[in-house]
Order: C-alpha cells, then structure tokens, then sequence
C-alpha cells in the first residue's frame, strides 16, 4: 500500500514539477502535387501526461520547405486528439520556400505579414493554443499539408520540429455572439474537395436581440450534415468556403430551415475573406430581391469548426430549383415530350467542371485561351439529364442566339424576344454594372426557363458571386468607377457571350434600359438607400468583425485582388466602399445609354410584359388597379416606400378579378411616396409611383 503511494506521489510530482524545453525533429518527403494531402509524423514520448496553456505546453513548430508558389499551399498541425491548427494557408504569393520557419503563438509578426522565404518566428494564422487543452502529448503529431493548386508546381518537406516547454502556447476562447452560432465537428476528418464527408452540425440562435453563447442548447439545428469546401480560387485562402446538405442519421437529405430561411437540404458557408467589409455578395442579392429579381437568401453567423474559431460567415442558399428558390417547373424521367420537356431548366456559364454544349456562335473575346462559349445544365444536374431534355433546352439556347444574331434582331415576332423576358436581363445588366464586376457575363452567369405553359422565355439569373465588385479587385479596370463591365474584350483579355453588346444596338432596349435606372435611381438604387443597407450591415458585423480581423489579420494587407488604398481598420473599407459607389453610380447617371421620355412619375421600362394603372392617385384608402394584361396566374401586388422598403406585399386571386382590374387596401400605409408594382405571378408587369394623403 505504501509503495503503490509512493507511485502515485511519484507520478504527480512528474506532471506538476518544472519539465524542461524538448524539441522532436522528423524528416520530410516530397509534396503531392495531385490534389492529395499529406501528413508528416512525428512521434512524441517522454512528456508529462497532460499539456495545458500554464504549465507545460506546445510553444513552437518550425517548418524547412522547398516549394516554387508558396501560397498554394495549406499547412497545419494536427495533435493526437484530432486538434488541428492552421499555421500558414494563401501566404508568399508566387513567391519560394519556407526556410527556418517557425511558428511561436507569442511572435510579433503574423505570418500573414511575412515575406517568403519566412525566415524567423511567425504567430500562425489559428490558434496554436487550442491544442494545450489536457490531452496527453505522447503519441503522434502531424504536420498536414495541401497543395491546393495541383499539377503546377513542385515541392518538398526536407525536415519539421515541434517544441514543448513551460511558456505554452495560451488562445482566448471563443464564448459569446451577436450573430447566431454555427459549430461543426468532423470527428477528426480533413473536409476535402469532393466528396462531401459526414460530420455534424448545431447551430445556436436565440433570436434578434439575444445574445447567443456556446454553452447554449443547438436550437437552430442539431444533427448531421454532409460537407465540403467549394470555390476556384478561394481554396487556397486560410478562410475556406464550403458547401453543406443537411442529412438524416442515415446520410439522406433532410430538408431543414435554417436561420429562418425556407426549408432545404442544399446550403452554402460562404467566406468573406477577400472581401474586407465582408458584404458585397450580401449586399447585391439583396439589391436583386428588392427589384423583383431572385436572388438567394442568406443570414450572417460565426463558424467554429472542431473547436476553432473561424470567422464570419454567411449561411446563403444555393441555386436551386424550388419553389422558394428558382421557381420552375420540375422535371422528371417521364417530361420528355410536348410540353412537359420545354421546362424547367437552369444553365450556367462558368468553368466546366461536367457535361457541356458549346454555343455555334464565338464568343466576344480578347482571350487567345478560348474561341468557344461553353454551356452546363444545372438543373437537371447534367448525370440525370435525359438526351430529349438536352436537345431541348439546347436547340432552345441555339434559337434563341439565332434570333440575336439574325438582322431581324429587333423585330417582335422574328427577334430575341420571343425568346427571351427582356425585363431580367435588363436588371442582370444594371447589377453587374453598378457593381461593375469583372467576372460579370463570363463566370458564375446563369439563366434559367420555365414550361412554356407557365412562361416560355429564357431569364436571366439568378445574380450570383459578387464578392470581386463594387470595387474588391485590381485587374482589368475593375477599380476604375468609369468602364461598362459588358465591354471587357475592349480593355482586357477575356470572352463573353456576343448577346450583350447586341443588346445596345436595340434602341428599345437601351431606352428600357435607362427608364429602369432612371426610376431604380430614384428607389431601390438611390445612394441613401445603398448606404443605409451598408451601415446597418456594418453596424451588425461591429463586434463579429473585431473578432475575424484578430483570426484573419489582413486589414491593411494586400489580399489577391484588393485594389488600393488598402484600409487599415473596419470602418475604412466602408468609407472606401462609400467612396467608390458615389463615382460609380454618377458615372453611370450620365453616361447610360437611352431616352426614357416620362416625366418621372410612371415607370415605362417594363412594357414588353404590359402596363397598368392607378387610381385614384393621389389616394387616401383604396385604389383601383387595371392591367392591361391578361392574368393566367393570381396577381401579385408589392408596395415599397421611398427607400426601396418592401412594405407591403398582397396576393389577389384571378378569380377576384374583373376584366383584369382590382382593389387593394393602402388604409395601413402612412402618408408618403410609394412605389406599386404588379406580377402575373411569374413576369412583372410593371411599376407605378402612389402618392398616399
């Protein structure tokens, strides 16, 4: 009995007595260059049983790699409970090696900041500090790498080192939000490109107002989700993007309503990281939605993924065929015939990545890459699209391009509008030009068309991808508030559709075009109303921001592409937003093309879908609403005020109309300037100003 005593006092003054500083080297091997990670273990014995952020810990790794583009790489330390710790990712540029790096959680300078080769101590880029939670040391530790840009270039670990000793790495744990709580745990598995893996998700969401903590219950959501990173370029940034579905406990989709949004099992964990005010895609669906033009939804949160702090994120859905998303009719194996196969479909113009068509006309191109336009059925996914449906929507796209280019163009019958709905690619071409986005026409570019039964001309949209705009990138004069993004082939190498510089030899179409700015400039475009959406996401994203920019210290940073000036603090890229807009849409006031003749009180830049009016106008309680349009679905009647504000929304059945003409109810709005517009449920009509006593 004494002597098992003794052990235990024995054991005790191990654990707690000072343990001097111990290094563990491991040589390297070479880099996959295939898409493949890979770990280099070293083995860790001797140490006392428990690490912790007091007394005994991880202080420093230290790396010797030979690589020829340093930011392709993604590296990081996994102990042997799983913990695993970003150290470096999207860092050097194209620059060489990392020699004599060596990462210490109390360095001066973040890695971020460093210049290759990296010579010297870096804070890295996670918390070392997560990993001194009382687990036991012995065992394996690894040092992980990704080359994320593979068959490029080459590289090599020649040797790694990993430290312990009585000044461990300490972190500040993450406890409390503003924003809902997002919290993923992979049970220790790497979340790859393809295929989705399995892990779980819970998400805490007390409401607006309430404060959110992670001792809270996962009231949002709790259970299993399958998830893997997305993106082209922004794989290799430290904060990665990733696609999700919510699953049953059986790996099925279950669909689920997230952060309030409509139920679904698709969703996206969109990553601001290049995108320093961390709104510009949020800020630009929005925009669309208020015009009348779907756009996905999306709701702001904080990610913590096994254990670590990950930054704000936004919860966005994905584009989709839905009811509540991309409202067009399903296909099935049966719709191959007649009019069950002219619709629905969703196509994109983008990197391939599947099955394609390619269009029979060139692009418009400065691009010595490419000669072709490519095209890919999004919905139906191109391995469930049937052969009939293929040729379908294909000789549809060909007709349709046909008429573009065909010297009858313009004409009603014979021209592209039989084909198309002119009011969505007018209001697609006003977005990517306010926001002037040099990706616009080319990439992430989708349209959509539904059964000709329900509507049988092509959309343009959903808008998608717009983190690189409203002045986020330095290429190709996107920084320049003067320019029409639809005229890239002029000043840079690149390849578009020849559809959108046809479109402005369309005198109608260029006098809609300016009527639609000219009366979106005067609402949901206004500079007030931009504004007012940008500082109410700004003060939403006040306490989360400080917490991102200390994970992810690049304010003031070149991040690929950021244009100059750099802004050192949160406000400042605002202020640079700001700043940038006001010569943006000036710019745009005078130089879009058209003659709108209105005297500003109707909105005419919708007529090929039909007219209506309203009266009495000015109206204290009721008014009359006659469309010159004939429904075959129920109306849909939105009433926003001066800023764009959606304030009311009412549906009227057909039934309840007579001779295409009804009444709402304004008895509710207060005095003011509002903007009506109508819907057949499926095109718009058109919008009138509503002047209310």
């Amino acid at each position: 009995m004494v002597k098992k005593l003794l052990l235990i006092i024995f054991l005790l003054l191990i654990n707690f007595q000072k343990v001097f500083p111990q290094t563990f080297n491991a040589a390297g091997d070479t880099i996959p260059d295939d898409g493949t990670s890979i770990d280099f273990p070293i083995t860790v014995s001797g140490l006392p049983l428990i690490i912790d952020t007091v007394n005994f810990g991880l202080e420093i790794v230290c790396i010797n790699i030979i690589h020829t583009y340093d930011s392709d790489l993604d590296i990081s330390l996994i102990s042997p409970d799983g913990t695993q710790v970003l150290l470096s990712a999207g860092n050097g540029g194209g620059g060489d090696n990392f020699i004599g790096t060596c990462f210490n959680q109390n360095a001066a300078t973040n890695i971020v900041s460093g210049t290759p080769p990296f010579n010297g101590n870096f804070r890295p880029q996670g918390q070392m500090g997560i990993v001194n939670n009382g687990q036991d040391p012995n065992g394996i530790w690894k040092l992980h790498i990704l080359d994320t840009y593979p068959f490029a270039d080459w590289g090599i670990v020649l040797n790694w080192s990993i430290t312990f000793g009585n000044n461990p790495a300490t972190y500040t744990p993450f406890v409390s939000s503003n924003l809902p709580i997002v919290v993923v745990n992979t049970s220790g598995q790497g979340i790859p490109n393809d295929p989705k893996i399995t892990a779980l998700m819970g998400i805490i969401d007390n409401g607006p107002g309430i404060r959110n903590y992670m001792t809270d219950p996962f009231n949002g959501y709790n259970g299993y989700i399958g998830i893997e990173t997305r993106g082209h370029s922004s794989q290799s940034f430290p904060q990665k993007q990733y696609s999700f579905e919510t699953r049953d406990s059986a790996g099925n989709d279950l669909d689920a309503s997230l952060l309030g949004m409509p139920a679904e099992h698709d969703w996206i964990l969109y990553a601001p990281y290049t995108d320093k005010t961390c709104m510009r895609n949020w800020l630009t669906y929005q925009l669309s939605n208020d015009m009348g033009q779907y756009a996905v939804h999306g709701k702001f949160c904080e990610l913590v993924l096994n254990g670590e702090y990950k930054g704000i994120y936004e919860i966005t859905e994905t584009i989709k065929r839905d009811p509540n998303r991309v409202d067009i009719a399903k296909l099935t194996a049966n719709d191959t015939i007649g009019d069950d196969v002219t619709g629905g479909y969703i196509v994109k113009i983008d990197w391939v990545d599947g099955p394609y068509w390619v269009s029979t006309y060139p692009p418009d191109q400065t691009n010595p890459w490419n000669n072709e336009m490519d095209y890919q059925s999004v919905y139906p996914k191109p391995d469930s699209l049937l052969p009939q449906q293929l040729d379908y929507i294909e000789q549809y796209v060909d007709s349709f391009e046909d008429a573009m280019a065909s010297p009858l163009f313009t004409d009603p019958i014979a021209g592209w509008r039989h084909y198309a709905d002119e009011n969505s690619f007018i209001d697609f071409i006003i977005l990517n030009e306010i926001a002037k986005n040099v990706d616009g026409y080319r990439l992430s570019t989708f349209f959509h068309k539904d059964k000709n039964s329900n509507n049988r001309k092509i959309k343009m949209g959903p808008v998608w991808d717009f983190n690189l705009t409203w002045h986020n990138a330095d290429y190709c004069n996107n920084e320049d508030p003067s320019g029409w993004a639809y005229r890239i082939t002029d000043y840079c190498q690149a390849d578009l559709s020849f559809w959108w510089k046809r479109f402005m030899l369309d005198t109608q179409f260029k006098n809609n075009l300016k009527c639609r700015w000219t009366s979106l400039r005067s609402s949901i475009l206004d500079t007030a109303n931009l504004f007012h959406y940008i500082d109410s996401i700004a003060t939403l994203l006040d306490e989360s921001q400080q917490r991102h920019f200390v994970q992810y210290p690049i304010l003031g940073v070149y991040v690929w592409p950021n244009p100059a000036p750099l802004a050192t603090t949160y406000q400042g890229e605002i202020d640079n937003l700001k700043s940038w807009i006001i010569d943006r849409v000036a710019w745009m006031d005078a130089n879009i093309p058209g003659t709108c003749n209105t005297t500003g009180e109707d909105y005419v830049g919708f007529t090929s879908a039909g007219d209506f009016s309203v009266y009495p106008n000015p109206s204290e309680n009721m008014v009359m609403i006659e469309a010159f349009h004939h429904f075959i679905h129920d109306a849909t009647v939105s009433i926003s005020d001066a800023s764009g504000k959606q304030v009311s929304k009412q549906t009227v059945g057909k039934e309840k109309m007579i001779s295409d003409a009804f009444k709402i109810n304004i008895r509710s709005l207060e005095s003011g300037i509002y903007f009506i517009s109508v819907s057949d449920g499926r095109e718009k009509i058109g919008m009138k100003k509503l002047v209310k006593k």
